[in-house]
């Protein structure tokens, strides 16, 4: 028995927004739902998938959900469709791939267990030394 794949159309306005308006898009929904520990990473050279990640976090896996959902409704009035939405039946990770903006929105624990902060800015700073202190040479 076979099925048939689902196809999902998604295309860009044109002229896409820019890289800017969509940052500050994704920004603004993230205020409107109150996700916390916002943080904007710049992964231009470090990867060919997107110029930012965005990650969040939200309080339950209710607030998780909706946030995702609001990204993809700030998104639309850009009039951009997001890539890809995946994670929001558990919803203790929802990724909502817009291009060149990948929004990472989780639970606090599943954020720390997956750090995916330290994972994209390894090497962006100078060591510290054991007393916190940053070398400067």
């Amino acid at each position: 028995m076979t099925t048939e794949a689902q196809v999902i159309k998604t295309q860009l306005p044109n002229p896409p927004p820019s890289v800017p308006a969509l940052l500050a898009s994704v920004k603004a929904a993230l205020e409107e739902l109150k996700a916390k520990d916002a943080v904007q990473i710049d992964v231009r050279g470090k990867s060919s998938v997107a110029d930012y990640m965005v990650i969040a976090s939200g309080t339950s896996t209710r607030h998780v959900k909706s946030i995702g959902d609001e990204v993809v409704r700030f998104a639309k009035d850009l009039g951009v469709m997001p890539l890809g939405v995946e994670g929001e039946r558990e919803a203790e990770w929802v990724l909502v791939d817009l291009g060149d903006v990948i929004v990472h929105v989780m639970l606090p624990r599943v954020r720390e267990f997956y750090a995916l902060e330290r994972l994209w800015t390894v090497g962006d700073q100078a060591p510290a030394d054991d007393d916190g202190v940053q070398d400067a040479g």
